[in-house]
């Protein structure tokens, strides 16, 4: 067992990782300096940017004399758990960082690790940052004390400031082989083979959204919905009427992925301020429980976007299995299970036309990233689906 093992397919980023884990550790102070004070580790979604940038934070703290990154030590262990006390995790579930939230973490990176070998700053968001909360953090990123330690994961180096980007050392993630994603989820997960290798392929290797496909068959069917869509869509009329099909589907899955946790966060803040369970909130109280509920609708927004930017991840990979066959290409299908249902729609268009609806599928989502209202952007993107199209 190692830290590294559900980094998957990254042989390449896994060295170099390991590398600098073993300076990190080095008695030297001149082989810690091979140490970069700064990371980006940058990877399409589901690459692993996240689980490399924990297994490195858990390598410099692991206390196993042998290779850093056993996964056995109550460092290693603690650090993939979220618990170490020198390991900070940073993440929103909101469309930005504010820079409120940004400043306290430059104040904490000034502070020496209390219990490991460094202070570890992991970012896991770091390109949802407009340009003034990325001049909050620069000069914490350009000069650290020396035993900080800042990890900040993106899908691109071009998605962060180029002053931040700068100042980091660089490591580029692949997309892992779908069926290095499937052999995860058989040991890891315990799915059925051939399911795993379905679910990876759908998946287009996102490890996470691989395993939630491998394991629920909710999730299957809800995906095999959403791109029967395209082959029902004969006018205007069917393009609006799923589009809303779209939307209320989006808004359902992100409800049910937030309701219980902001019940659990409601209830748990009422208890904290001394409210009992179906009391009337005293006025003086009632700014902090306003106060959670607008961060709550913030995530519900970020969490319906991300669910519609899956849909339209999907239905692109549809489409790019359709070009496939109309192009005779010689390569793996990602719907595998939805091959019949390729070919009828390869048959009833042109590449051309393919290809065109591949391009309201990407307009769609840059409207959707612009802060475009979500009704709009899928009403016109089904549009631009129809046949006439």
């Amino acid at each position: 067992m190692s830290v590294w093992d559900d980094v998957v397919g990254q042989d390449v980023v896994v060295a170099t990782l390991r590398a600098a884990a073993a300076a990190g550790r080095a008695p030297g102070e001149a082989d810690r300096r091979a140490l970069a004070h700064a990371w980006l580790i940058t990877g399409p979604p589901g690459s692993g940017r996240s689980v490399a940038a924990r297994a490195l934070a858990a390598a410099l703290q692991c206390t196993d004399p042998g290779e850093p990154g056993c996964g056995r030590c109550a460092a290693c262990r603690t650090v993939l758990a979220g618990t170490h006390p020198d390991v900070t995790l940073v993440g929103t579930e909101k469309v930005v960082f504010s820079i409120e939230e940004i400043r306290p973490l430059v104040a904490q990176a000034q502070r020496a690790p209390a219990q490991g070998r460094w202070r570890v700053m992991l970012m896991e968001d770091a390109d949802r940052m407009v340009e003034r909360t990325s001049n909050v953090l620069l000069k914490a990123v350009e000069e650290p004390p020396p035993r900080t330690v800042w990890l900040l994961c993106a899908p691109s180096p071009e998605d962060v400031l180029t002053t931040i980007r700068s100042r980091c050392r660089a490591v580029h993630l692949r997309v892992p082989d779908p069926r290095a994603v499937a052999d995860l989820l058989v040991h890891r997960d315990g799915a059925d083979p051939a399911i795993a290798l379905a679910a990876a392929r759908a998946a287009q290797s996102h490890v996470g959204l691989a395993r939630r496909l491998a394991r629920s068959p909710e999730a299957r069917e809800r995906r095999r919905r959403l791109l029967a869509v395209p082959a029902a869509i004969r006018g205007v009329g069917d393009a609006v009427l799923a589009a809303a099909d779209l939307i209320e589907l989006s808004a359902a899955d992100a409800r049910a992925g937030t309701e219980e946790r902001d019940a659990a966060e409601k209830a748990e803040l009422l208890r904290t301020l001394g409210v009992e369970a179906g009391a009337r909130v005293p006025p003086a109280l009632r700014g902090q429980v306003r106060q959670l509920e607008e961060e709550q609708k913030r995530r519900a927004t970020r969490a319906q976007r991300d669910v519609l930017d899956r849909a339209m991840v999907d239905l692109l990979a549809l489409y790019r299995d359709v070009l496939v066959v109309q192009l005779g290409a010689d390569v793996e299908l990602v719907n595998t299970d939805l091959a019949e249902e390729v070919r009828r729609l390869a048959a009833g268009s042109s590449p051309e036309q393919t290809v065109r609806r591949m391009d309201a599928v990407g307009v769609a989502r840059e409207r959707l990233a612009g802060n475009v209202a979500p009704l709009l952007a899928v009403e016109a993107m089904m549009v631009g689906l129809r046949p006439q199209a």
